[in-house]
């Protein structure tokens, strides 16, 4: 199952929902993780080392960085980059949807927003 980093000011109603109606699925929180300070590129890195595709809402700077990093043939678990006005119980089911159905190797190195 695909396991997830959420970055600092990814929506906590869309963790506490997939936390509480899809308790298996592993979502971090880099806040809990002790990473709150860290740059865009750092999370990145972390999230790498670490083996979790990052969710986050930060549209133009993480997919800039995200983009870096392919570019740079450096590792990247994926990143999956969810609009500020989607609907919180949409994203929470297409987020849980990815846990269960994704295979890892169908995000590695790729950046892609909700909706697919």
């Amino acid at each position: 199952m695909i396991r997830f980093l959420t970055d600092e000011d990814f929506d906590g109603r869309i963790v506490r929902g997939l936390r509480r109606h899809f308790p298996e699925i592993n979502v971090l929180r880099i806040q809990d993780a002790g990473l709150r300070t860290l740059h865009d590129r750092f999370i990145l890195d972390n999230a790498a080392e670490i083996n979790r595709v990052l969710l986050s809402h930060d549209i133009r700077t993480m997919y800039t960085y995200a983009l870096e990093r392919i570019a740079r043939s450096l590792p990247m678990p994926g990143v999956i980059l969810v609009d500020q006005g989607y609907p919180i119980r949409t994203a929470i089911q297409e987020i849980a949807l990815i846990a269960y159905c994704a295979e890892p190797d169908e995000l590695m190195d790729k950046v892609r927003k909700l909706p697919f």
